[in-house]
């Protein structure tokens, strides 16, 4: 197979051919004089390699270290992703906290519902801001993207088939991804 031989150069065969015929005058085929590589070619193309070599292993140094450092990035920015999050959900926890202490010493219901209502907007609010939003499923068409069918039952009306008729469990959307689906009941 050709290809599997390295290529060699004239001036290397050259060189060869001067080892088989010590003595002989060196010329090609035209019967002209041909020059013989000096130490001086050998020692700039060995220069040159060296340099060249030194690039390449200093190259692929800071590639491997670029690599290492934006590693340990992500895992860094992984470790703290969650950290706004908790951040902003410590104080709804507070509120939760004054909730149930107050639970233990008043009468008035009333006040306690509506203290339990402001938490919850709280938390929905919290959540909008970091790009949670609830699947809306009222009057929906059933979309297997959005939601997971538990049970269909027979559709009070033509317009409701195939149509959400009840949510069992509400889902959830986290930057246009679905990180939970709704439960639902479909009209059949």
């Amino acid at each position: 197979d050709l290809h599997s031989f390295p290529t060699r150069r004239s001036s290397d065969l050259l060189s060869y051919k001067k080892q088989d015929n010590v003595g002989e005058e060196n010329t090609d085929k035209t019967g002209e004089n041909v020059a013989e590589p000096t130490t001086n070619d050998n020692e700039s193309l060995e220069e040159r390699y060296n340099t060249l070599n030194d690039k390449y292993i200093r190259l692929t140094a800071e590639f491997d270290n670029y690599r290492k450092r934006t590693a340990k990035e992500k895992i860094e920015l992984i470790k703290t992703a969650g950290e706004y999050v908790i951040e902003d959900t410590l104080p709804i926890v507070d509120n939760f906290e004054r909730a149930l202490k107050n639970m233990a010493t008043t009468t008035d219901v009333s006040a306690i519902k509506e203290g339990i209502e402001l938490i919850y907007q709280q938390l929905m609010s919290m959540l909008k801001l970091h790009g949670v939003k609830a699947i809306d499923t009222e009057g929906k068409e059933f979309d297997t993207e959005y939601h997971e069918a538990i049970t269909t039952v027979p559709a009070p009306t033509q317009e409701e088939k195939g149509k959400i008729i009840d949510c069992t469990q509400k889902g959830y959307i986290l930057n246009d991804k679905v990180i939970r689906h709704s439960k639902v009941v479909v009209g059949e």
